[in-house]
């Protein structure tokens, strides 16, 4: 039945050619945006996947800068450990050649003392944006280093934890009054004091334990030989602390196992008679406990052939800790990078796994397009078709 008030083919001709209308502006869509699914409408789960996936990328890309951040700061620490290690050879061959007995040892001590300025110069300036970790100033530093996320959600954050290697020199040698005045005896300002003791003569050592703290020692040399007091807490804690450091001195001279050495104590004052049968010098000089690894080089002295004994293993000591501390931050470093290398490789597989779901498939979208465009070409043609059909009716009437 023919009817000119409801064209069937016109409707059906007309709902064609809206669909494919629709088909022709989302494909027009996805080759101006490059995108599938550039709105939530075009596809709610799958957009909503790709902008957490996108927020990752983003926090991964905050975490590459993290880490650049962290491997140029234990960058700084490594070259001032492995600088620090060169400056404590070269000092140990200083040492070395103090051991001879025909060398000028004064001027080996005031290269050894040019050498201890320089690492301290090195220790200090070993900071980027502020941090040190070769001074003691810090135990450790965290660096960021990834987000990981739960199946449900949950977002954590993992570091890199890197110990701090202390390289520091510590403080100066103890204030005046870690050595009292004794009558014809030593007087102590804190640096070495010598007095000479002739052949059947003494002096006094007295003890002053007022500037003196836990861990703080006596430095003492006669003759080619020295020997060290380290303070102790419990001396700190005596009734009589002074007394205390004085027997623990006291005893420590006595194991320097020199013949004719008469040692006596009152209270707190050493007394030293010289019964060798020979001049000796006594030299004494007190220490600030050091809080850095490096800092026995406050006290290193070749002017002696015990002091240049004693240096020998002490730099033997601190070259391993330098060695260690450079080890140490070399094997952080390369943990630092294999991570950023690692962050850039998973971000780029995370660019590639959104692109997979929401990037156009640009050699479909322009065959679609074309084959589109006939489309609604054959839609206008047959809509224009179906709307002639009632036309076709008024013939019956003439």
């Amino acid at each position: 039945m023919s009817s000119i008030l409801t064209n069937t083919s016109a409707m059906v001709a007309l709902q064609t050619l809206k669909n494919v209308s629709q088909s022709l502006n989302k494909t027009q869509a996805e080759i101006s945006t490059g995108k599938s699914v550039a709105t939530a409408r075009d596809n709610a789960a799958i957009w909503a996947i790709s902008k957490v996936m996108e927020s990752d990328v983003k926090g991964f890309h905050a975490i590459s800068s993290s880490l650049d951040l962290g491997t140029a700061t234990v960058g700084v620490a490594r070259n001032a450990a492995e600088k620090a290690t060169e400056l404590l050879t070269e000092m140990k061959r200083l040492i070395v050649d103090a051991q001879g007995e025909n060398v000028d040892r004064n001027k080996l001590q005031t290269d050894v003392s040019f050498y201890r300025e320089q690492i301290a110069t090195v220790v200090g300036a070993a900071q980027y944006n502020g941090l040190n970790l070769v001074n003691g100033s810090t135990g450790s530093m965290e660096v960021l280093a990834s987000l990981d996320r739960e199946m449900d959600g949950t977002v954590t954050t993992s570091f890199i934890s890197v110990t701090a290697q202390n390289l520091g020199l510590g403080a100066d040698p103890a204030p005046a009054g870690a050595f009292g005045a004794g009558t014809g005896g030593v007087s102590g300002d804190g640096t070495a004091a010598a007095v000479a003791i002739d052949e059947a003569g003494s002096a006094d050592l007295q003890i002053d334990s007022t500037n003196l703290s836990a861990g703080d020692r006596y430095v003492i040399t006669i003759g080619d030989r020295q020997v060290a007091y380290t303070v102790t807490q419990q001396d700190m804690d005596a009734t009589g602390a002074d007394g205390a450091i004085a027997a623990g001195v006291r005893s420590a001279l006595e194991g320097m196992g020199i013949e004719g050495l008469a040692i006596d104590i009152d209270s707190d004052t050493i007394t030293i008679a010289n019964t060798t049968g020979a001049d000796i010098t006594l030299t004494a000089r007190a220490e600030a406990a050091g809080t850095g690894g490096l800092s026995a080089l406050s006290g290193l002295d070749v002017t002696s052939t015990a002091g240049a004994q004693a240096a020998l293993a002490d730099i033997e000591t601190m070259i391993q800790l330098a060695i260690d501390a450079a080890a140490s931050f070399g094997s952080a470093q390369g943990r630092i990078d294999i991570q950023n290398d690692f962050v850039s490789s998973l971000s780029d597989s995370l660019r590639a796994g959104i692109g997979a779901m929401v990037d156009a498939d640009m050699e479909e979208a322009s065959a679609r397009l074309q084959a589109l465009q006939v489309q609604q070409q054959l839609g206008i043609q047959a809509l224009s078709i179906a709307n002639q059909a009632p036309q076709n009716i008024l013939s019956l009437f003439r």
